[in-house]
């Protein structure tokens, strides 16, 4: 039988789940917006019944484990998510034992960061890589490292906060409450932000038009330099010129083989690879200049095939705290154990 497993990626604004191949394939797939108000136990709710949807688009196969990426701070080796800013009510959750004991099987939890990096690692941008760092640039900056081999987690899974790194003292304050992070900078809100600063409502400008004149977003720039449009080009060079002080001080503290580029602002790669690169060479120490920035691969799927991963790796060991729960008052999803014990429909 093919091993698959059950994967989820559980985010503030969507929870989305799939059955993941050892390939790396997704063999079927759901999402719902996620009850982040809700509390915990909505979206453990949530997270069940997207698990039965998910399954019976392929009730001939059984997952032997369940991996799930899920926002930080958490703590992988106890599988407890501390205190997500995404998720109301989230407090020292015991997010991998709750659902072991629904689902009856091994689950492991990772940083959501964490687990794309591992997708990127494992199935896409970074395959052979033995070294990687993977930095999504979106609503806010995050990512991973990959050092020799293995996911760096320093002290409760909290390591590699990348977004967090200070690369400047001027700029708006970042929401954790410093001035001069990274993520405060260099994101695809401040370069949205940027961009809604530089332009005025009904100003007839192409950004302006891509946003329905309401506030232009990172994606608007983007789109808007790919038509050609001299304003988002210039706030794109400048977005460059930020990443790549940002990738400096990434390639100096982890020397990776490879920098992995994902996010929503990553569809304008192309367009800001040039300067990126050319920032790192003016800044990096010779050699650190030659290592390759690429374009990640998996695109919004990085996250689910890295959280399979940590079930289906040739590495995934299941430790004490996530390992099968044997209670007897299991009363979440039945995994069929075979074809005829699943719903037809």
């Amino acid at each position: 039988m093919k091993k698959v497993a059950l994967a989820f990626d559980l985010g503030g604004t969507e929870l989305r789940a799939a059955l993941v191949d050892s390939e790396g394939s997704l063999l079927s797939f759901s999402a719902v917006p996620t009850h982040a108000a809700g509390g915990p136990a909505a979206v453990i709710q949530q997270i069940e019944l997207l698990a039965t949807a998910t399954l019976a688009e392929k009730p001939d196969l059984v997952p032997t484990g369940i991996g799930i990426g899920a926002p930080g701070p958490l703590d992988p080796e106890v599988g407890i998510v501390i205190a997500p800013p995404t998720l109301a009510g989230w407090y020292e959750v015991p997010l991998a034992d709750i659902l072991s004991s629904r689902f009856q099987l091994p689950v492991r939890l990772e940083n959501d960061a964490n687990a794309a990096a591992l997708g990127e690692w494992r199935y896409g941008a970074g395959r052979g890589a033995r070294s990687m760092v993977f930095v999504t640039v979106s609503t806010g900056i995050g990512g991973g490292v990959i050092v020799d081999g293995r996911t760096l987690h320093g002290r409760r899974g909290l390591a590699a906060e990348i977004g967090h790194m200070t690369i400047t003292s001027e700029g708006e304050r970042c929401f954790c409450g410093a001035i001069g992070c990274f993520e405060a900078v260099a994101s695809g809100t401040a370069l949205g932000r940027r961009a809604t600063a530089r332009t005025r409502q009904s100003d007839g400008s192409m950004l302006r038009n891509l946003s329905a004149d309401a506030e232009v977003t990172g994606r608007h720039v983007v789109d808007a330099a790919r038509n050609g449009d001299a304003l988002a080009m210039e706030l794109l060079s400048a977005e460059a010129r930020w990443l790549g002080i940002g990738f400096t001080n990434l390639l100096h503290l982890y020397s990776p083989d490879i920098l992995v580029m994902g996010g929503g602002i990553s569809h304008g790669f192309y367009l800001l690879h040039d300067a990126i690169v050319a920032t790192v060479r003016e800044r990096a120490m010779p050699a650190y200049r030659d290592v390759p920035i690429v374009p990640a691969q998996l695109g919004r799927h990085a996250g689910l095939i890295g959280a399979a991963s940590l079930i289906l790796g040739d590495d995934a060991q299941i430790g004490s705290a996530t390992s099968r729960s044997e209670s007897p008052g299991h009363s979440g999803v039945d995994i069929p154990t075979s074809k005829s014990e699943a719903s037809d429909d």
